[in-house]
């Protein structure tokens, strides 16, 4: 079968607290269009409420865009929601991604927490920033 998105990304520039309200509203409200139920969307806007706070907390000027999007894949229906910012980098993605480990004083729960709730993560980082892609599909 072949992924597609079904409509345009919806963009939003994180450059600071105010906007993670923006954030979470968008993916619920693409989680609903997406027919996703309660319990997945609440999931997915949980997990991107915390990697849009990543983007407030560990990005350079705590700035960074969100993207979006609607996907089909035949009769099922999800949303994918990418987040970038020009920052300076995870020095050890494999530490980051496992719980405990943090770099700002937190509990070190972020990441492995979001990789957990939802269906599809990945994540990319070097000295130019972090890119953070994550799925969640209808049943």
């Amino acid at each position: 079968m072949t992924l597609m998105t079904a409509a345009p990304a919806v963009r939003i520039a994180v450059n600071g607290e105010a906007d993670l309200l923006r954030v979470r509203s968008a993916l619920r409200a693409q989680a609903q269009l997406a027919g996703l139920r309660l319990t997945a969307e609440t999931k997915l806007v949980t997990a991107g409420s915390e990697l849009a706070r990543n983007i407030v907390r560990y990005a350079t000027y705590g700035q960074g865009v969100v993207d979006i999007e609607l996907l089909t894949m035949g009769e099922r229906s999800g949303v994918r929601a990418v987040f970038v910012d020009h920052g300076p980098g995870i020095p050890d993605l494999d530490a980051a991604l496992r719980d405990g480990w943090s770099t700002g004083g937190s509990l070190g729960l972020g990441l492995p927490g979001a990789r957990r709730l939802v269906d599809e993560f990945s994540i990319e980082s070097g000295a130019t920033g972090t890119t953070v892609a994550i799925e969640q599909w209808s049943r």
